[in-house]
């Protein structure tokens, strides 16, 4: 059995089918940032860390489906380095990180204040993961990019240089609305 096909069968004993999410269920949209991430190229523990990014819960969406204090379970599903790119987007306070992520990397932890820098490789994983799983919800409810919309359009433009460049298409759609 697959890596992914395990953690499919993991995400549905956890409820994900059942729970509302924009698009339908938590489950479809997960499936759906997964599958953005692999058309931009993303390595399988970047896909990996896409279908499970809510696991510990997020700055946007409370709900978790496990506790972020007991990270091993997830670690053994999807791999190390995949589960550390969850729990830094999972733990990531947004008003604290998000506005300067780019200038400065920085990532501070909502659930312990830490703060993290990222560069390189992992800033980048962590900007399209970003991006991706907002596309996706802005995509699936319209009406938030009325009420967002010069938000993610501030947002975006200032991580675009990190953002894959495929994925920078997809922003200039979604900031001409």
């Amino acid at each position: 059995m697959s890596v992914q096909t395990e953690v499919l069968a993991w995400l549905r004993h956890k409820g994900t089918e059942e729970i509302a999410h924009p698009g339908g269920t938590l489950y479809a949209h997960l499936g759906r940032v997964r599958d953005r991430l692999a058309g931009l190229g993303h390595s399988q523990d970047v896909q990996l860390a896409g279908l499970t990014h809510a696991a510990y819960g997020t700055d946007g969406f409370a709900l978790a489906l496990l506790d972020w204090q007991d990270r091993a379970p997830l670690r053994a599903l999807i791999g190390a380095a995949a589960e550390e790119l969850v729990y830094r987007y999972g733990s990531c306070d947004r008003d604290r990180s998000w506005p300067g992520l780019v200038a400065t990397g920085e990532v501070t932890d909502r659930f312990t204040g830490e703060v993290r820098t990222l560069s390189g490789d992992r800033l980048a994983e962590f900007v399209d993961l970003s991006i991706v799983n907002e596309l996706d919800v802005i995509e699936q409810d319209p009406t938030l990019l009325a009420k967002h919309g010069d938000y993610f359009r501030e947002l975006f433009t200032a991580w675009s240089p990190v953002a894959a460049e495929a994925l920078r298409t997809d922003l200039q759609r979604l900031l001409e609305r």
